[in-house]
């Protein structure tokens, strides 16, 4: 039988490889974004479902469970994120950026897993991507206090789920790694197709025991 993955943020870097590459491995994908990318809408498959759509329009987000009544998700992938810019340094934080980054980076992936449950199949994966940069253990540089808290309070809400929604669901944080994105740059040592194929693969092989885990793109665990 065909698995669905539900994904957010599809329009460029790894949420479009994510969508590429399931795709490729025979998976449905419902591929969210604010504009979806001309290299999904030029011709999509049968098997790609396109929905447009803002993380942080909380109706919207409310409601889409309504929209895909006759959906049954396998894997819930909150892939979109925000960085918040380069002004995150103290004596130069933002208080309105840095709500957006939090909406975007930590509210909306618990808004979308509340609206969704109904139609998550029974033993469905959550995941959400993370980043190193939400270890508190490893920040010893300090600064990015937008991007380090938003991820980090993304941690700590995974770990609720996985609590609230133990022996339903699995779910987990994943680090990317650092990969040649717009937010990555073009110095990074990842591609997105290694990026996410990493992911992948950890994906595949999670089990109910690592649900509130926070896993590296090669599955090794990360501290908090």
């Amino acid at each position: 039988m065909q698995k669905t993955l539900l994904l957010t943020g599809a329009n460029r870097g790894l949420g479009l490889e994510f969508v590429q590459q399931y795709l490729a491995a025979g998976w449905r994908v419902i591929a969210i974004a604010r504009q979806h990318a001309d290299a999904l809408t030029a011709a999509p498959p049968p098997s790609l479902r396109l929905l447009s759509l803002d993380v942080t329009d909380w109706h919207a987000v409310a409601t889409l469970g309504d929209r895909l009544a006759d959906e049954r998700i396998d894997l819930l992938l909150n892939n979109a994120g925000r960085y918040g810019g380069d002004a995150q340094e103290l004596g130069k934080l933002d208080a309105e950026e840095w709500l957006r980054v939090l909406a975007v980076n930590t509210i909306a992936p618990a808004m979308l897993v509340q609206a969704l449950l109904p139609r998550l199949a029974t033993g469905a994966v959550i995941a959400s991507i993370s980043s190193k940069m939400g270890s508190i253990e490893q920040n010893t540089s300090g600064g990015a206090y937008l991007y380090r808290s938003s991820k980090a309070a993304l941690n700590a809400a995974n770990r609720s789920l996985a609590l609230d929604l133990r022996g339903r669901h699995t779910c987990v944080v994943l680090h990317p790694g650092w990969v040649q994105t717009d937010m990555g740059g073009a110095s990074a040592p990842l591609t997105p197709h290694e990026s996410v194929r990493g992911m992948r693969a950890v994906l595949e092989r999670v089990m109910p025991a690592d649900s509130g885990g926070f896993f590296d793109y090669d599955g090794a665990p990360l501290p908090w």
